[in-house]
């Protein structure tokens, strides 16, 4: 009797739809443009490019328009085609892009920092056009008038913008791993509250209006999430990656945040489960399994006669435990522990394999990813690389 073949199970990954090549600098940001076969990017080689797919497959530029300065960042509206540059030298162009996205008329321009724009949002529910800057600033500007509302200061400089339009609440992220929520009125705002759990810069911000949650991805190579909404403090962190996060987008119709970052990764993280908080590390002077001293605490070398050891810490119960107690490894994906990491033995042995169900997907894109923009209505993802390449990638088979 012949030996029945089992179907090889197929592995879902993203599908490399396009790559677009040209630039000749670093294009910091790109978007999707909906309902066309179109991209919109900027460049460190001063370009604003519109590229639009041709009979023969190819994306070419249908708008290269030069700029005064490298572009370092955009925000795009497809309700008003609204396009909102920023530049190296302080200041934002806005454009309105035709319906063909053919052409690109000059609106006005705001000088809204003293040196490099590092992003900008515009609020077509305000008429407000948000921005921050190397000089620490956090500027926002009338889009009718183009007068100055009102600014602050960040005690360093900021790297990651977003805002919520229901409670007119902004996030601005910084170098020092901060993130500082202010409230907005028309000509002043407020401070709310700053919110620190990064131990190195913040790099990127994600908010989801709808569970009012924001996520911050660091240059300590974590993404952290922060329950706004819920007022209770939460803070989960998601550990998937060997370098820094540079980019995160979010799916709400699904609830799977997409981080990206300098080792090339497309992390796709379910977010529709029970997430548990990484709990603290707590402080002893001996191991709070076997109470063998710690190599700081002389007194109880001298009086036990034995050796110090070096100080560990489990990730899943937060004990001080020495290499001998601790000296197996696991997965923990409900904490946010993709990877293997320390626990204790006795915690080891507590985890079942259903706990170390993975909660997330590991996708290789082939370039160091410094922006990314997600179409939430095709599944697409675009990814922009220091390779100076964008790719768009059909997201479908992960992300459904």
């Amino acid at each position: 009797m012949a030996a029945e073949i089992q179907p090889k199970a197929l592995t879902r990954k993203p599908v490399l739809l396009q790559r677009v090549e040209g630039s000749q600098d670093v294009v910091n940001m790109a978007v999707i443009v909906p309902k066309e076969e179109g991209v919109i990017s900027v460049s460190e080689d001063r370009t604003v490019r519109v590229w639009l797919k041709r009979d023969n497959g190819q994306y070419w530029p249908s708008i290269y328009h030069a700029m005064p300065s490298p572009c370092s960042c955009m925000s795009f509206n497809p309700e008003t085609r609204r396009l909102s540059i920023g530049l190296d030298n302080g200041t934002i162009s806005e454009f309105i892009l035709s319906e063909d996205y053919n052409k690109m008329t000059p609106v006005k321009n705001y000088q809204a920092h003293q040196s490099r724009v590092t992003m900008v949002l515009f609020v077509l529910e305000m008429e407000w056009v948000l921005s921050t800057g190397q000089d620490k600033y956090f500027t926002w500007h009338c889009s009718e008038s183009g007068q100055r509302l009102g600014g602050y200061r960040t005690s360093s400089g900021p790297s990651g913008l977003q805002f919520d339009v229901d409670t007119r609440h902004v996030f601005v992220g910084d170098h020092s791993g901060q993130v500082t929520i202010l409230k907005l009125e028309q000509e002043h705002c407020s401070l709310v509250t700053t919110i620190k759990g990064h131990t190195g810069g913040v790099t990127a911000l994600c908010w989801d209006p709808v569970h009012r949650v924001l996520f911050s991805g660091s240059s300590d190579h974590s993404v952290i999430m922060w329950d706004i909404g819920g007022r209770k403090g939460t803070a989960i962190e998601l550990q998937g990656h060997n370098d820094k996060v540079q980019a995160l987008s979010y799916a709400p119709h699904t609830r799977q945040l997409i981080s990206c970052g300098g080792d090339g990764g497309i992390v796709v993280w379910n977010m529709d489960v029970q997430r548990q908080e990484t709990p603290e590390w707590l402080d002893s002077d001996s191991c709070q399994k076997c109470d063998q001293p710690f190599f700081w605490n002389f007194k109880q070398m001298w009086d036990s006669k034995k050796i110090g050891l070096r100080q560990h810490h489990c990730r899943k119960c937060g004990k001080a435990v020495c290499g001998k107690c601790s000296s197996k490894r696991s997965s923990i994906p409900l904490m946010g522990f993709e990877f293997e990491v320390r626990v204790c033995d006795s915690c080891h042995e507590s985890i079942t394999d259903e706990e170390r169900a993975p909660t997330a997907t590991f996708h290789d894109s082939k370039h160091n990813i410094v922006h990314v923009h997600f179409d939430a209505t095709r599944g697409w993802l675009l990814t922009c690389g220091t390779d100076k390449v964008i790719k768009l990638w059909d997201m479908t088979p992960v992300v459904s």
